[in-house]
């Protein structure tokens, strides 16, 4: 490919097809070679020395899946018009958090609550341009005795 003023020239051995198909084509390679990208700098998937083939395979299969999850949110900012990158609206959203709460009743019993923090205003904006509701928060659970750590 050669880049003059404004025009980029593709050499291809492919007679029968048209430009317009040829440089759609050119592009999903771009897209695939950004995927690749993504892959290796924003999810992580770098070198990382497992010593058996499923953990190997387990490392990629999550990566690709928080690929695909990234995609997904990219396509629903995008489509929401509200100009956030996936990297920037992850990271607003990084500061809800969820935590488990445990008290000690008197009678010896452990009640235990799984909540999430409070969305701040621009977290509740975001979700509602992304059309996402969070759920609501569980009810208690209550142990006989103490809980193991």
């Amino acid at each position: 490919m050669i880049y003059r003023d404004g025009t980029y020239f593709l050499r291809t051995n492919q007679s029968g097809k048209d430009g317009a198909a040829l440089w759609k084509e050119y592009m999903l390679q771009c897209n695939v070679e950004q995927a690749f990208r993504e892959l290796k700098s924003d999810l992580g998937i770098r070198p990382v020395y497992h010593h058996k083939q499923d953990r190997v395979e387990a490392h990629v299969f999550v990566a690709f899946m928080s690929y695909c999850l990234q995609v997904t949110l990219r396509h629903k900012l995008r489509a929401s018009a509200c100009g956030m990158t996936a990297q920037a609206a992850l990271a607003a959203m990084s500061r809800i958090q969820m935590l488990d709460v445990s008290f000690e009743t008197q009678d010896s019993r452990t009640l235990l609550m799984q909540r999430y923090t409070e969305p701040e205003d621009e977290h509740k904006l975001l979700l509602q341009k992304l059309k996402i509701e969070l759920p609501p928060q569980k009810p208690p659970k209550i142990y006989s005795g103490k809980l193991k750590k």
